[in-house]
């Protein structure tokens, strides 16, 4: 199925954007690991919808209900699946899209794939608002993680072509937006307000590292910690872009430039520089794992576009209604941190195997 996915620990996502819930049942966890609610409950306000002027209106308290998987916030050995209910619904709002498709979304595909029968409300299984059980997920094993000295640290690296400024070294999530720097924050703030009151939006990059990492975690080839961590980062709706250590810079360097020299430092193996994101062949070398991740413009905006009516086969002017966010990357930042999470600690499961 498309929306599972893991080998060790097994998530599937489930519902539609408008549909009464969305939920996820992830399988694999041991048994006996107590989980954090409220620490869960912090990470998944992160994400919520409507708190502020740069995000959706739309108000969903986005609380899980565990039905089963947990006794007493404990794991029991047993598929953990929980639901968000969906309370601030509009479906009504997006009628007329399995006639008019919104340019940039995936109204068009679902079409021609399930022949009318999707939900179209909202992007139905499409929406980002299928990130909200994924930072369930996530979240529990961003817990499962850091019980074993393994860190998620995260940003905003940039908005509008705003960029962010020093070095990711300590915790955002605290921050009401993200950025390590407040001016540059405010700034890309006032891009993605700019861009709301012209109907438009913009879109943006999260930076991710993952500290803590022993030497040693993934395999060659197929199931590289690159292809592990990119199956779920393009699991993110709006996500157009993957990029680990110096990415795309690296194409313009010299070996002797890219390569990062290998150094001993208090008894351990490590490297001068960082620019492979902590990848060798797929494995890590104990560095941190370091990406970032590119997300397009908000595709439903209230400018007049360019569409086609599929009936009549004939060009339509479209302006799309419902509550849409002028910029998705601010809610984005935790959905990246869970997908890490699930990757990486998928992967110290399958080592642990060998």
């Amino acid at each position: 199925m498309s929306s599972t996915i893991g080998d060790n620990v097994r998530l599937t996502l489930f519902g539609q954007s408008h549909a009464p819930a969305v939920g996820m049942t992830l399988e694999g966890l041991p048994a006996g690991e107590t989980v954090d609610m409220a620490a869960l409950a912090a990470f998944l306000k992160r994400r919520a919808p409507g708190q502020n002027a740069l995000s959706t209106p739309r108000r969903e308290a986005d609380e899980p209900e565990f039905l089963c998987g947990l006794v007493n916030g404990v794991t029991c050995g047993t598929p953990v699946t929980a639901i968000i209910r969906n309370t601030d619904t509009r479906p009504g709002d997006y009628d007329s899209l399995k006639v008019v498709p919104r340019p940039g979304h995936a109204d068009y595909t679902a079409q021609v794939k399930f022949g009318g029968a999707q939900d179209a409300a909202g992007g139905g299984h499409f929406s980002g608002r299928l990130t909200a059980p994924l930072c369930v997920a996530g979240g529990i094993c961003k817990q499962l993680l850091e019980k074993e000295g393994v860190v998620i640290l995260s940003r905003i690296a940039a908005v509008a072509g705003i960029e962010d400024e020093g070095a990711l070294t300590a915790s955002t999530a605290e921050k009401a937006f993200p950025t390590v720097s407040d001016e540059r924050g405010e700034a890309m703030q006032a891009a993605i307000l700019a861009a709301k009151a012209e109907g438009d939006s913009v879109g943006g990059i999260v930076e991710c590292a993952v500290i803590g990492l022993p030497a040693g975690v993934g395999d060659p080839i197929f199931d590289g910690m690159e292809n592990r961590v990119a199956r779920m980062i393009f699991g993110i709706p709006a996500v157009k872009g993957l990029e680990f250590g110096d990415g795309f810079a690296l194409a313009a360097m010299r070996g002797s430039e890219s390569n990062d020299p290998f150094c001993v430092r208090e008894g351990r193996v490590e490297t001068v520089t960082n620019r492979c994101g902590g990848i060798l062949g797929g494995i890590t070398d104990g560095m941190p794992l370091t990406f970032r991740v590119a997300f397009k413009p908000t595709p439903s905006i209230a400018k007049s576009q360019q569409s086609v009516d599929l009936e009549t086969l004939r060009p339509v002017a479209l302006r799309v209604p419902g509550r849409h966010d002028p910029c998705v990357v601010p809610r984005a930042v935790p959905c990246v941190e869970a997908a890490a999470a699930l990757a990486v600690y998928d992967a110290l499961l399958e080592r642990r195997k060998a």
